[in-house]
């Protein structure tokens, strides 16, 4: 199980929570919060995911001082959201240079021995929820993702946390050649990660703010 949820917390956005940014794309992709291999994410797909997440978040916690708890202690959502579906499919497609197949047999017996260790279906939903900001309807999937993660490190003879994984990670990302919408940072094919982009515009503007009403 650490193993599992070790792969699982690599792979997936962290549960956070905060305002979600407007719709604006760059001008070489408007409307897209970022171009994987040439396909689109949207604002407006990454919005509905980070939906989901506070959807799944409010039906878990009936208590409004609860919840707004929860939504104190996260701070980056969308940010963190897009991150996770970058990574997924960078995995996907390092899985599928590799030759890796996922069964949905296999995502299901995966599913039934996790929900067997978390006391039931309902279990393991708050604690995918809880952990690692995957929203019930979301759970199969990124199983799959964690089946072809452990496949993939098992064919190149390590682990996900060795650097043998991540540089087959690292030549998918760079095959797709990720394009993040500034806004939401940059993504670095070497880390195989989002990250927040400098700005130094950000601070001459409020410099010259601050100069204009002294």
């Amino acid at each position: 199980m650490h193993r599992r949820r070790r792969t699982a917390l690599l792979l997936s956005a962290a549960i956070v929570a905060a305002p979600l940014l407007a719709a604006c794309g760059n001008d070489a992709h408007p409307g897209a919060a970022a171009v994987v291999g040439g396909q689109r994410i949207t604002v407006a797909q990454l919005e509905s995911r980070v939906n989901e997440v506070r959807t799944a978040q409010r039906a878990a916690v009936t208590d409004d001082a609860q919840y707004a708890q929860a939504v104190a202690q996260t701070g980056s959502l969308a940010r963190d959201t897009l991150h996770g579906m970058v990574l997924d499919k960078v995995l996907h497609r390092a899985a599928e240079d590799a030759g890796i197949t996922v069964s949905r047999r296999e995502v299901q017996e995966m599913r039934a021995g996790l929900e067997q260790q978390a006391g039931g279906a309902k279990g393991l939903e708050t604690a995918w929820l809880q952990q690692y900001g995957i929203p019930p309807q979301r759970l199969d999937d990124n199983l799959r993702l964690q089946l072809e993660a452990q496949k993939l490190a098992t064919q190149l003879g390590t682990n996900t946390s060795q650097p043998a994984f991540w540089n087959a990670l690292s030549k998918a990302s760079e095959e797709l050649d990720v394009d993040l919408n500034p806004r939401y940072g940059n993504w670095d094919a070497q880390k195989v990660a989002r990250v927040d982009a400098k700005t130094p515009w950000v601070r001459e503007i409020s410099a010259a703010g601050t100069q204009q009403t002294t």
